[in-house]
């Protein structure tokens, strides 16, 4: 493909999967010689920022150390933010968008999440010439109905509201990327976009670290620098300690067992609105020394970090296809998962495939005591669970390479370029 203009636009460019699919997504293309624009909201909060990866990318390219790589541009949009904002969506469409694209004149406009791609979609539809407009659906910005009658209201409210802002949306893009196959399948059944617009492409990453342990990085090395005997039982997550991300469930399905155990351990990695929250409560159920928490920590440590654990444990109640399941499986480590949104497709269950097929096993979401008898089972089978994680090595080291990734974005991005032109 010649070279081209690229802009990417996503809401926050904070320390998350679909933040992180984005970059990579960006230092493949900018090393594929097209000149690549990375736009986003302002940075704020405990979630961290890749910013600082973006600038690492740029001065590698500045030194030398990327031939044929080009910068990635990074702007700033001040009015770009998550929440529904009439005010500042008004301003963010109307002046920092219009004016990006004018500016940039891109041949493809990519957005990511569901703000960014709503008045980032909007936007690019109106640019004359229209470029190229893409759209990846990280995971549903529809949030399950639960609560009181009130919240369920509310839920059901915002829901809708989302729904008809992203039919609006489909209908001014050429492509949509799900990470997922059950994105696709969530989003056809409300109604959003034409079947023929979608196309799945797995959400790409830095393989070769999980596969490999850098120097000082093995697991027991790692395990020793976090306080860990060779023979604990370690339950880790890899997610903000944030709402919707299950670290209450967790403690709900194994907080008895955490009591009767003193060798099971708890591994979180990340930090989060809810931290101290979190903590206050392992400290009142007596648990405090078995959590281990790292705070943020930067994207290059968490292979070592997923090498210290036994299993990961990821009780989200929303993803789209979430990123910590396959970089456990990268490093040999098997899955205990919420059966939610895109997690079946790499957390094979045996009940679905078979014993000699599975990487891990699913629960419902925040359905604790089914969550607690997988705990169980990954610990009292530890021949099964090796065995596990060594099938999902194999599978995932294809399946979500980043090379794999942006290779797959190259024919997605012809196809649109060459799609009729709907008016």
């Amino acid at each position: 493909m010649p070279s081209l203009t690229i802009l990417h636009i996503s809401t926050r460019l904070i320390l998350g999967g679909s933040q992180e699919n984005t970059v990579l997504s960006c230092f493949g293309q900018s090393r594929r010689g097209h000149d690549v624009h990375l736009a986003f909201g302002p940075i704020f909060g405990p979630e961290g920022s890749h910013r600082d990866t973006v600038e690492s990318f740029n001065r590698r390219v500045r030194d030398g150390l990327e031939p044929g790589a080009t910068e990635v541009t990074m702007h700033e949009l001040p009015h770009m933010v998550r929440e529904v904002h009439p005010i500042k969506d008004h301003f963010c469409f109307h002046r920092d968008l219009k004016n990006l694209i004018r500016d940039v004149r891109p041949d493809v406009v990519h957005t990511h999440s569901s703000k960014a791609g709503i008045l980032g979609r909007w936007a690019a539809w109106k640019a004359n010439p229209r470029p190229a407009v893409v759209h990846t659906i990280h995971g549903p910005p529809f949030m399950p109905v639960e609560g009181s009658a009130i919240a369920r209201a509310k839920t059901l409210l915002k829901n809708a509201i989302y729904t008809h802002a992203e039919r609006f949306a489909a209908k001014r893009c050429h492509t949509i990327v799900s990470v997922a196959d059950a994105m696709t399948e969530q989003f056809l059944a409300r109604k959003i976009g034409r079947p023929e617009q979608y196309v799945t492409v797995h959400s790409g990453m830095l393989v070769e670290p999980f596969l490999t342990a850098r120097p000082g990085e093995s697991r027991g090395e790692v395990r020793a620098e976090l306080g860990i005997d060779d023979n604990d039982f370690v339950l880790g997550t890899v997610a903000r300690l944030a709402e919707h991300k299950g670290h209450d469930d967790l403690l709900d399905a194994i907080g008895d067992d955490l009591k009767a155990n003193p060798r099971w351990k708890l591994l979180w990695v990340g930090d989060g609105w809810w931290a101290d929250r979190l903590l206050a409560r392992v400290g009142s159920m007596g648990v405090r020394d078995q959590v281990i928490t790292t705070g943020l920590v930067p994207n290059e440590r968490i292979p070592a970090m997923m090498r210290a654990m036994d299993v990961l444990v990821h009780p989200s109640y929303r993803e789209g296809l979430p990123r910590t399941v396959p970089q456990a499986l990268l490093a040999g480590v098997p899955v205990i998962a919420s059966d939610t949104d895109g997690t079946p497709e790499v957390c094979l269950d045996p009940a679905r495939v078979g014993d000699d097929k599975a990487t891990g096993l699913l629960f419902r979401v925040a359905d604790s005591a089914t969550l607690r008898d997988h705990i169980k089972w990954m610990a009292e089978h530890p021949a099964e669970r090796a065995a596990m994680g060594a099938r999902g090595r194999e599978m995932c080291r294809t399946m979500f390479s980043d090379a794999t990734m942006v290779e797959r974005l190259e024919q997605v991005y012809a196809d649109a370029m060459n799609a009729p032109v709907r008016r």
